[in-house]
């Protein structure tokens, strides 16, 4: 059945204190958990912002609310959601913007995680919503600018049905990890998704330009990272998404081709449009910047790293530790099959990666452990691994 309009109307976009303090209120007076959602802008802004929060409970239904206006004035609103369990879909890609703004989960819910451990064979909201309440979201604005301003009226139809539907959801879910025995599971991983820090700065973030495996020369590659720098700056200051101040197909162009003047630079495709062609100077000055660096300050054609080498060079470098990853892939498969949890969520494959090139010294527990492993995992992974790791292995 396809859920067109929200079952008590579509609320008012709340864009004042005065009526973010009654949705404070209401939410502090309703029963049970609080679904929450928030739409963002990516792929049109820098930041990473929330451009509209959606709220409902129990006994308060649901709300729709503008931050823009009243970033400053959430503290209420903060109080009122802190105890309550939040119900969120894909939690970890909200709650940063939702921090912002001094709203953080002391309990969480996440029904797309809860779905991965349910054995569920899709869980995007739409999916899971269709499969497990026989409904129909009409989806196609996730995606959007929700920095426009006024907001659409079909786009707030879309916001408020996300969280309509996810406390049903979450119930259904909470029902089959209890039924499974996975209850306890689904609480640690909750529990790790709430509390996880902020990930930390990425090195040299410019090598993660689209198509970068084509400069090979060290000038290239400055040119590539004053360009990109030039670009996040810009970007920064204009709150505009970096692909959209200059693509990352350009900034590889200008690299490779190596233009000798403006008017060169100016030439290229994309450079040679209306806006690249005011910025033609900004852009030149970049690369320049690039073309005038001592060889030593040139950036290496790549970063040092302590991880274990692409896996498709295990075979040749290190046979025993391709051996013993081979053996650890089986296992964790197995252990996947067995309790129709994906394979991904069993362990991390960066973890598993490391433990076969470097087996551990101190007990295998402890690797998992400070490799991040939740108890449960360790309790389902640990003896298949150390089989794979110091026995099976050994053995080819």
């Amino acid at each position: 059945m396809p859920l067109l309009a929200p079952a008590e109307g579509l609320p008012p976009v709340v864009q004042s204190g005065s009526a973010l303090r009654a949705v404070a209120e209401s939410i502090e007076h309703g029963r049970g958990p609080v679904a929450v959602d928030a739409e963002r802008a990516s792929g049109f802004r820098y930041s990473a912002r929330a451009y509209l929060v959606q709220l409902r409970r129990a006994g308060a239904g649901s709300a729709l609310i503008d931050p823009i206006p009243v970033t400053d004035q959430f503290g209420p609103l903060a109080r009122a959601l802190d105890g309550p369990e939040w119900v969120l879909h894909a939690a970890s890609q909200d709650l940063a913007c939702l921090a912002e703004l001094g709203l953080r989960p002391a309990r969480l819910f996440d029904t797309e995680l809860a779905g991965r451990l349910a054995g569920l064979p899709r869980v995007g909201l739409g999916p899971m919503v269709e499969q497990l309440l026989d409904l129909r979201l009409e989806k196609g604005h996730g995606a959007a600018d929700w920095s426009t301003r006024p907001l659409p009226e079909d786009w707030l139809v879309y916001a408020a049905l996300d969280v309509e539907v996810l406390i049903e959801l979450r119930n259904i879910l909470d029902d089959m990890l209890t039924e499974q025995g996975k209850r306890d599971w689904a609480a640690q991983e909750f529990e790790a998704v709430r509390t996880a820090p902020p990930p930390p700065p990425r090195l040299d973030p410019w090598r993660r330009t689209s198509g970068i495996h084509r400069v090979r020369k060290p000038r290239q590659l400055a040119a590539v990272r004053e360009l990109w720098r030039s670009r996040d700056e810009l970007a920064a200051q204009r709150d505009i998404a970096p692909g959209r101040v200059l693509p990352d197909a350009a900034i590889i162009s200008a690299a490779v081709t190596g233009p000798t003047s403006v008017t060169e630079l100016s030439a290229l495709p994309v450079f040679r449009g209306r806006a690249q062609r005011r910025l033609a100077g900004y852009w030149w000055a970049a690369l320049r910047r690039a073309a005038e660096l001592p060889q030593a300050q040139l950036p290496p054609a790549a970063l040092p790293s302590d991880g274990p080498p692409p896996v498709n060079r295990w075979s040749d470098r290190d046979p025993a530790a391709a051996a013993r990853l081979s053996a650890a892939r089986a296992a964790i498969a197995a252990i996947s099959a067995r309790y129709t949890v994906p394979v991904e969520n069993l362990l991390q494959p960066e973890l598993t990666r490391k433990l076969c090139w470097q087996p551990p010294d101190e007990p295998l527990e402890d690797a998992l452990r400070a490799g991040g492993a939740r108890p449960w995992q360790i309790e389902l992974t640990a003896k298949p691994l150390h089989t794979a790791l110091f026995t099976h292995a050994a053995l080819q």
